[in-house]
């Protein structure tokens, strides 16, 4: 056949001839292109070969694999007798045109030696599967790398989270693992091979032509040099973005005799290799992310049910007053707690935000929530620099907690410290009144002092303690809910509402004003009723 047609070449070494005579001719993974080819990362439509004039052009048509030829990505290539073109990472075509060259004359001894090798890898590529540890994965690279090559050993190095790059794994021709100590090498190939991306196969350092440049490098027991960069497949949105992507690693070969010329198809095992073992690490890598995912998921879930059972699970039951309080943390864990105290003739009640989100927030919350059942008392200015005291001393620095804490008793007194909260809202008969009174947040300052203030309640009066993650949510234009819109959730309900029932109105009335926003802090609401001094009860003579 002398016509323009295109070999195409399977996993087996079986060659398909497909004669160039559709214009375009389509190549791709759908059943409907001229040329079908099978595998992931090959597009329905992947690329085609048009004819322009008495030229064939190949074009890639948005592939997510890449096309390449004479292996440089291409986007528009104009093709020429003897072009290689592969398509994703495993495809081979070649495109020929004229005579075809004799048959008989590709059964030479090294064609033999390369279909052997071909194989060889092959199977070597299919156990690379099988490799469960990182170690055993790369011993494997570079035991299949060695052989190919006849190189005497090999290493891998992998970037560095430092910078750079660092030994991970070296081997020797007996499958031996070397430490780092054992190579005597210089940097400079590998840390150009990575840098470049492009390979690099030196059989004689000791050219003329080239030992200059590798003088350093020569003066060691070496003298041949394989050295190939570790490339993930070239996946893009766009054929034009593929050169963008950066090795993951090198695989280094050396031997201290003079190597003989590396045969293409030598040169072309140890790319597909490298290629297969880079693919073969990123996999492993992000296997561990998802494992690590997976094991903090299920650690942070365990501290959602923890801090959850650290919150009371309802109010102390009397019947002068009703509480109820709900936390809901933007993340898994939050900074926000709330906690009840039944104090002897009375009842406290606390609601406490901790600076910042998170494990961090909420561990320290859950220290503060201790530090105040413990220290508490009736008196919440004495309660609150007690807590400050023990706050300051564990020098917790850029950390600090705004906390409210009230004490009702049966006669309506309610007796708070406002220690740079949100002021809670006190709504009843006589409109709305924000409680600021107290002093400056716990933790940073071991000079702050408080005040509390006492006012007193009429029955049916409602203390609203919430936290900035409902006064400062935002919608999906930027406006935050507001101190205004608490007021006007609570006015528009029943006033026989139960406070129960309030918190969760309060609560969906922020995620309506959110919706399709998400949580940016944690929500914590407590809504406190003063029913009334209980008249005692006098019994008949």
């Amino acid at each position: 056949m002398q016509g323009p047609r295109v070999e195409v070449s399977d996993a087996m070494g079986r060659v398909q001839v497909v004669p160039v005579e559709d214009d375009p001719l389509t190549i791709g993974r759908a059943e409907s292109n001229v040329v079908l080819l099978e595998g992931g990362e090959i597009s329905r439509r992947h690329a085609e070969i048009a004819k322009e004039g008495e030229r064939y052009i190949l074009r890639d048509v948005g592939s997510h694999g890449g096309t390449f030829v004479n292996d440089k990505s291409v986007v528009e290539h104009a093709l020429s007798h003897g072009d290689r073109i592969r398509i994703g990472r495993h495809a081979d075509l070649q495109f020929l045109i004229g005579e075809a060259p004799d048959p008989v004359s590709r059964a030479t001894t090294a064609g033999v030696r390369s279909l052997r090798q071909a194989a060889t890898l092959l199977d070597w590529l299919g156990a690379l599967g099988t490799a469960k540890v990182l170690d055993q994965l790369l011993a494997m690279v570079i035991d299949f790398a060695i052989t190919l090559s006849g190189a005497e050993r090999g290493f891998i190095m992998l970037p560095d989270p430092v910078g750079g790059l660092k030994f991970t794994l070296g081997r020797g021709a007996q499958q031996v693992t070397l430490s780092g100590e054992d190579f005597q090498t210089s940097r400079k190939i590998p840390e150009q091979v990575f840098a470049t991306g492009k390979p690099q196969f030196i059989s004689d350092l000791h050219d003329e032509s080239i030992a200059q440049e590798h003088e350093r490098t020569g003066q060691l027991p070496i003298r041949s040099v394989h050295c190939v960069p570790l490339m993930l497949p070239r996946y893009a949105e766009r054929a034009a973005e593929v050169d963008d992507v950066p090795p993951v690693g090198v695989l280094y070969l050396d031997g201290p005799e003079e190597g003989s010329p590396s045969s293409q198809e030598t040169q072309l095992g140890l790319q597909t290799l490298a290629a297969e073992a880079a693919f073969a690490i990123e996999n492993n890598r992000l296997y561990s992310e998802i494992q690590g995912k997976a094991r903090l998921e299920r650690d942070l879930r365990t501290a959602h049910e923890f801090q959850q059972g650290l919150l009371p699970m309802a109010a102390p039951r009397h019947d002068y007053f009703s509480a109820s309080a709900e936390m809901a943390p933007c993340r898994s864990i939050g900074g926000d707690f709330f906690d009840y105290l039944d104090l002897p003739g009375s009842f406290g009640f606390a609601v406490g935000d901790v600076a910042g989100k998170g494990a961090a927030a909420a561990l320290l919350g859950a220290r503060v929530q201790e530090i105040f059942s413990c220290l508490a008392c009736d008196a919440p200015a004495v309660t609150m620099a007690a807590i400050n005291s023990a706050m300051v001393k564990k020098t917790l620095q850029a950390r600090f907690v705004a906390v409210f804490y009230g004490v009702l008793s049966p006669d309506g007194r309610l007796t708070y410290c406002n220690a740079g909260h949100n002021p809670p809202l006190l709504v009843g008969e006589n409109g709305v009144r924000r409680l600021s009174t107290g002093g400056l947040i716990v933790g940073p300052f071991s000079e702050a002092t408080y005040e509390q203030e006492v006012v007193t309640l009429s029955p049916g009066d409602t203390v609203i303690t919430f936290s900035d993650g409902v006064s400062e949510a935002l919608n999906a234009e930027g406006a935050g809910f507001g101190v205004d819109r608490i007021v006007e959730c609570v006015d528009a309900l029943p006033s026989d509402l139960e406070p129960s029932q309030l918190v969760q109105e309060l609560l969906a009335a922020v995620r309506k004003f959110t919706v399709g926003e998400q949580q940016s802090d944690d929500i914590t609401v407590l809504i406190a009723r003063y029913r009334g001094e209980t008249p005692p009860t006098v019994g008949r003579a």
